[in-house]
């Protein structure tokens, strides 16, 4: 089958494993398309090109970079059309310019065409979203959801079609392994770390208020940019921490299983808002696959992918953070029971290869159902 993924996601080099993971498969020819960056309120994030054997890796100029619903490939119809797709998979929101773009493309060379959700929230969306949506919602013949909740709302959208969770994409356990050097137990100094985007919803400042009164030795590393990161510096100048706490700017992905190695345990307090909660989180499948316990909140899909092998905590809640952070600090024997546990937990559910393979089973399952 030929294979059609457009993904301005898969610009991440660690995230090209998944394909190289599909293109395995005998019956699959994959081609991916790419933009030659990406642009949020992080900044710009370049293409890295790190797994790109066994497949056609196709890099094709974007308008509108960085603005997420309106972005779109000018010379994505003349890549349709050479390559006369069985199957486009959007990975992209259906409420999308960029979806309808290549539904309505994939429709005219009679592909059968799939698109990927993270919403875990019902929302309504103006003109013209709100009829991009519905197009798609009616043409798609299938739909990946990353979380059970984005189930939910597309069905209580008015969506009919197949629908299967799948996390957009896994790790690799062979570049996020335990590193045999990390002897936490042993280590004078407690450490802990964040990744993510520097917003409020994220729950940052949650993070800071807890280790502020946090008893014995530790530093926290927070690694990542955003709009509100002048204002968590100067919270942690406000609290008295600048001495503990380092902000730290983002680094390419090969060199993250390096960041969490120095790590006793990752923290996600993300906090649910009106129009946001965690649909993911996926650094805490990173953090598990190295070997490092996991504390989140429970907000939106957290608990569902630390499930037994992390501790969690109420949203926005600061003492009882607090509280888990010190039950890691005083229990080596937890840490490793936990480093283990997470472990484990990605090998059976997270991984590149075991996302690549549910992903083709739903292209073997268009096939079968739509011939």
């Amino acid at each position: 089958m030929r294979v059609l993924m457009i993904s301005k996601a898969c610009i991440v080099g660690a995230y090209q494993k998944k394909l190289e993971e599909l293109a395995r498969f005998d019956d699959v020819e994959l081609t991916v398309i790419v933009p030659p960056y990406w642009r949020d309120e992080r900044g710009v994030m370049p293409l890295e090109r790190v797994h790109t054997a066994g497949y056609r890796f196709i890099v094709e100029p974007m308008l509108l970079n960085g603005h997420f619903h309106l972005h779109f490939y000018p010379g994505l119809g003349k890549h349709v059309r050479r390559l006369q797709p069985d199957i486009v998979h959007i990975d992209e929101e259906p409420y999308n310019l960029a979806t309808f773009q290549a539904m309505r493309l994939a429709k005219r060379v009679g592909a059968k065409a799939l698109f990927f959700t993270w919403q875990n929230l019902k929302r309504s969306y103006p003109f013209p979203f709100n009829c991009i949506e519905s197009y798609n919602l009616e043409k798609a013949d299938y739909a990946i959801a990353g979380n059970q909740e984005a189930v939910e709302v597309w069905r209580g959208k008015g969506y009919k079609g197949p629908i299967k969770v799948i996390p957009q994409f896994g790790v690799d356990p062979e570049i996020y392994k335990t590193d045999k050097s990390q002897i936490s137990n042993l280590k004078s100094q407690f450490t802990i770390g964040y990744v993510g985007r520097l917003v409020e919803e994220k729950g940052v400042q949650v993070l800071l208020h807890a280790v502020d009164g946090l008893a014995g030795e530790w530093r926290l590393h927070i690694l990542g940019s955003g709009p509100i990161q002048s204002q968590l510096e100067a919270l942690a100048r406000q609290l008295d921490l600048v001495e503990r706490v380092s902000f730290e700017s983002p680094i390419p992905s090969a060199q993250m299983p390096a960041f969490y190695h120095q790590l006793d345990t990752l923290v996600l307090p993300s906090l649910t808002r009106l129009h946001w909660k965690e649909q993911f989180g996926r650094v805490l499948i990173e953090a598990m696959a190295c070997g490092v316990p996991v504390v989140g909140s429970r907000s939106g899909e957290i608990p569902h992918v630390i499930g037994q092998a992390g501790l969690t905590f109420t949203e926005g809640d600061v003492q009882e953070l607090r509280a888990r952070l010190s039950q890691l600090m005083d229990d080596p024997d937890l840490r490793a029971d936990l480093a283990k546990r997470g472990r484990e937990r990605v090998l059976a559910h997270y991984t590149q290869a075991r996302i690549a393979t549910a992903t083709y089973e739903v292209y073997r399952q268009i096939v079968k159902i739509w011939g």
